[in-house]
């Protein structure tokens, strides 16, 4: 029986990082990327104009993984200040498909509000229209075991 890893093994912390400018969303992007969950697990809250998706994150900031198995952990991204949600290439009737998230990025329409992109494997995207850009990542359990023992790979 296999146990799962601790964040005291790797001697880290869990995420909880902020992004209010496009260069800080970058950091977030680049560890949310191939992050997968089912569509179950997206939220629309338009009274708190709140969008989260509970992620089952790739640790790509483990630099521990070549002495054990690569590691997922449960993380929560928090997008606020949406006014309007649309998607595309994503039949929401599935609600057994599982998504896997490549990057996410901020194209601003004036000073402060503009569109965040959520872009997916398979043509997919949800398109998130902000008031401000204000989006937090945060690790919500412990570090586990990548279900496939591998790291993700992209072919150029």
């Amino acid at each position: 029986m296999s146990r799962d890893a601790t964040f005291e093994e790797g001697r880290e912390v869990p995420l909880n990082l902020g992004a209010l400018e496009a260069e800080d969303l970058q950091v977030i992007s680049s560890l949310a990327q191939d992050s997968v969950f089912p569509m179950t697990e997206m939220s629309w809250t338009p009274a708190r104009h709140r969008f989260a998706i509970l992620l089952n994150r790739f640790r790509w900031e483990d630099e521990g993984r070549n002495r054990h198995a690569p590691q997922r952990v449960r993380s929560l991204l928090v997008v606020d200040n949406v006014r309007h949600v649309s998607s595309q290439g994503l039949d929401r009737s599935d609600k057994d498909v599982i998504l896997s998230l490549l990057s996410i990025s901020f194209e601003p329409s004036d000073e402060v509000s503009g569109t965040v992109l959520l872009i997916l494997a398979g043509d997919g995207a949800i398109r998130l229209d902000v008031e401000t850009l204000e989006i937090s990542l945060k690790d919500v359990t412990r570090p586990y075991v990548a279900p496939s023992g591998k790291t993700p790979e992209h072919n150029d």
